[in-house]
């Protein structure tokens, strides 16, 4: 069973500048919560235990949040408020959570390499990236969870997007085993749109096997000196190993950019329990 998640967070959010000049994008707030918490509930809603963040310098506002805070506890508790003391005390409790230094900005297969300290090397091991809220009745993670059960091989999330954009993304090419599921027989990093293999792009989500993390290990970095998961995927697919994708069921925010974070306020905000209801009497009024 899968119960560690790599979290890779040591990004440094150019594109939330001057907002994240101070604070991790990750911890910028959609309605109450910072995004990496929803991300967070989504892997122990999966059933994960334990959390290993990958950080970097500037980045302590993430450990401090998943810290129990016993000032800001004490004085909740003073002025009687239980509802939000339980909320905060509960933040904490979550997982158990490690953290651990990303040396260098060497990519993504990197970031997750840094954490093999705290991960055994014979266990399969869940990877979330910090951008993406995904809502659905049935966490995302899960469901590449129930993928891997039933096949016990790596597996991705994948999206359907229109074609214009796949040449921002990872890309696979394959076939459709069943509903949802695809066995990927090729991964191409954001080719152009006439050389995409299809429009099912890699979004942040994957069960990584004992295999592929090896593969991490041993792969060339590309000419930008970077160790990527998608040349791991690729060098695994050349040695005829089964690769499989889980097409999600869920809205998927990307939270990466100012357009998806402004989505993820609205949307969620409508869902809220005590602002949606005026949120959308708001949006009414707008022309």
């Amino acid at each position: 069973m899968i119960r560690k998640a790599i979290i890779p967070v040591a990004g440094m959010g150019t594109r939330f500048l001057p907002a994240a000049k101070a604070q991790p994008k990750e911890m910028l707030a959609v309605v109450d919560k910072p995004v990496i918490q929803y991300i967070v509930e989504e892997a122990v809603a999966s059933g994960i235990e334990e959390i290993i963040f990958v950080t970097a310098i500037g980045k302590r506002a993430i450990e401090d949040h998943f810290d129990r805070n016993f000032e800001l506890e004490y004085r909740l508790e003073q002025k009687k408020k239980m509802k939000e003391l339980e909320a905060i005390k509960g933040i904490g409790k979550l997982a158990k959570f490690a953290f651990v230094r990303q040396t260098k900005p060497l990519g993504d297969g990197h970031a997750v390499l840094s954490a093999l300290p705290f991960v055994n090397r014979d266990e399969p091991v869940a990877v979330m990236f910090g951008d993406d809220i995904i809502d659905g009745k049935k966490p995302a993670l899960r469901q590449l969870m129930d993928v891997y059960e039933e096949y016990r091989d790596p597996v991705v999330a994948l999206q359907k997007v229109p074609r214009k954009q796949v040449s921002s993304y990872g890309v696979i090419g394959g076939k459709n085993v069943k509903k949802n599921i695809w066995g990927i027989e090729k991964f191409v990093e954001k080719p152009a749109v006439a050389d995409a293999p299809s429009d099912l792009i890699a979004i942040g989500r994957y069960i990584l096997t004992p295999d592929i993390m090896s593969l991490l290990e041993t792969v060339e970095p590309g000419k930008d000196g970077e160790i990527r998961l998608a040349d791991a995927f690729d060098a695994y697919l050349k040695q005829s190993r089964a690769l499989y994708g889980c097409v999600f069921e869920g809205t998927r925010y990307d939270c990466g950019n100012k357009l998806g974070f402004l989505k993820a306020q609205v949307e969620l905000g409508m869902k809220h329990p005590e602002i949606g209801k005026e949120l959308r009497k708001y949006l009414r009024t707008i022309s």
